[in-house]
């Protein structure tokens, strides 16, 4: 039910069904939003390692800007 400041919303509404998903998802468990909250999605050069060490942050910026696709907004120039 709509607070008397905030107006209705219809099925015209593309927020609509939107707000519907998100009151669905806020009744579900806390366990279960979760389990469904985070999407693993594989980091080409990154991921391919389980463990990296950098003597200082320009070792790890140099690393960064030599190895990883440009993309995944690890360079200098975003």
């Amino acid at each position: 039910m709509p607070r008397r400041d905030e107006p209705a919303l219809t099925e015209e509404d593309p927020a609509a069904e939107w707000v519907r998903d998100f009151e669905a998802a806020a009744r579900r468990p806390l366990e279960e939003r979760m389990r469904y909250a985070f999407i693993h999605t594989y980091k080409p050069v990154l991921d391919d390692a389980r463990f990296r060490a950098f003597d200082t942050m320009a070792d790890y910026r140099r690393w960064c800007e030599e190895s990883l696709p440009g993309w995944l907004g690890y360079g200098r120039d975003l």
